[in-house]
């Protein structure tokens, strides 16, 4: 059957603070670390990783503190998954930047933090994008606007430049905040002078007035579980949340100019526009798939280890540009193939939809508002046998196609939004579509 790709160039390292007490959450966290209270089926903490795996961190640090033994179960269900995962228990609690002291020898030069009780729909990615950012930052942080900041911290933003970063504030009116999610250098850990010692209350003030502090404002679904109401909302809104449609694409003559049988670096060529699009379809809330015909392999003219390979290549020259796929499929098999093992008819060989059917199985995927972009009369067959719209490339206009298709989705409103009603129908619904 047609492959998927798990691994890629070295993925980028996300670290994830799980050790706080939760003391908000009274008797609920006397026995759970609150990031492992359920959401649903599965614990809070799934459904955060999971969704930095699919935007290409697969290499994550836990650190852990208060009954951080409980995270041993969940670490062993990832690896499982095909997750680069461990957690680190700090021996005595030292504060948030306390934590990456303790955990210094494994960290990254560049790495993402993250809060492990709280769930952003943003790109991760647009962090990561150095080019894009203003020289000589140290740490980027994701940043929202809200109507009232009072407890919740302030912060003075010139540009993406933060000038004042405070973690709390009296004030009621509408402004700023951090999110908990950040793109720091390890450098930063050199400012710590004693222990305990806190990001948000020692180094990201000492970082802005240096002008050394980035940040950008995401308006995307956010959510954390702090209080008890916040538990139940997240229940109700996350199952729903996941739910969204889908963009297909064929590879070679829409992602990529056809020269024939590409199975190198060397060979691709993207299409004008379409890394954006695939980076729009990212931040619009869509997943993304790449569904493809390779029968070179049946044919001999390369194995399925050089699939492999070049997607994995592509996948990190999209992610250096804000980015991604979340699963890129193909078809190796072809009835008229010279090689024994792929000489035949296949269920995922375009125009017959096993590679959509099977992604649509798998992941939380709308039917209405999902469509495919591809070059030939099969992808259309296979999009229409899927339940799914179909458009022929505009190969000059990728993107602005992309654009129009998803501007329609959402008038007719399509897209999951957060009221939702709660469908608890996928036990496994924040990790089993990443599984081998």
């Amino acid at each position: 059957m047609s492959s998927i790709v798990t691994s890629e160039l070295k993925s980028p390292q996300a670290v994830i603070l799980v050790g706080g007490r939760g003391t908000r959450l009274g008797s609920l966290t006397e026995a759970t670390p609150k990031p492992l209270l359920k959401v649903g089926y599965q614990p809070f903490l799934d459904h955060l990783i999971c969704n930095l795996a699919r935007y290409g961190f697969r290499r994550i640090l836990l650190l852990a503190g208060y009954l951080g033994h409980q995270m041993q179960s969940l670490v062993e269900r990832w690896r499982s998954a095909g997750i680069d995962i461990d957690c680190m228990i700090e021996p005595l609690a030292a504060g948030t930047a306390g934590a990456l002291h303790h955990a210094a020898d494994r960290l990254d030069e560049q790495f993402l933090l993250v809060n492990g009780d709280a769930l952003v729909d943003m790109n991760y990615l647009d962090l990561l994008v150095n080019q894009s950012w203003a020289p000589g930052l140290l740490a980027r942080a994701a940043l929202r606007r809200i109507k009232d900041k009072s407890g919740d911290g302030g912060i003075e933003l010139n540009g993406e430049r933060i000038n004042v970063f405070e973690e709390r504030s009296e004030k009621t009116d509408s402004g700023i905040i951090s999110v908990g999610i950040y793109w720091l250098d390890r450098s930063i850990l050199n400012m710590i002078s004693a222990l305990p010692c806190s990001l948000e209350q020692t180094i990201m003030p000492a970082l802005a007035k240096k002008g050394r502090l980035g940040g950008r404002i995401y308006d995307g679904y956010y959510i954390d579980i702090d209080t008890p109401a916040d538990l139940t909302r997240a229940g109700m809104e996350i199952p729903s949340w996941w739910r969204r449609p889908a963009l297909f694409l064929d590879r070679d003559g829409v992602v990529n100019v056809d020269v024939g049988y590409a199975h190198h670096p060397s060979q691709i060529k993207w299409l004008p526009g379409v890394q954006d699009a695939i980076r729009l379809a990212n931040e619009e809330g869509y997943f993304v798939f790449i569904v493809t015909n390779q029968a070179g392999v049946a044919h001999g003219y390369y194995d399925e280890l050089a699939v492999l390979n070049l997607h994995s290549w592509m996948q990190a020259q999209l992610r250096s540009c804000g980015a991604h796929v979340d699963e890129w499929r193909y078809c190796p098999y072809h009835p008229d193939g010279i090689v024994d093992a792929y000489r035949q008819h296949h269920p995922d060989r375009k125009p017959k939809p096993g590679m959509l059917l099977d992604i649509i199985s798998r992941w939380p995927i709308c039917r209405e508002g999902s469509f495919l972009i591809g070059d030939r009369d099969t992808d259309m067959a296979a999009a229409a046998a899927a339940g799914i719209s179909g458009y022929i490339v505009e190969k000059e206009q990728i993107f602005d196609q992309v654009r129009t298709a998803i501007k329609e989705c959402r008038r007719k409103k399509y897209i999951a939004q957060s009221h939702l009603a709660f469908n608890n129908t996928e036990p496994e619904m924040g990790y089993k579509f990443l599984r081998k």
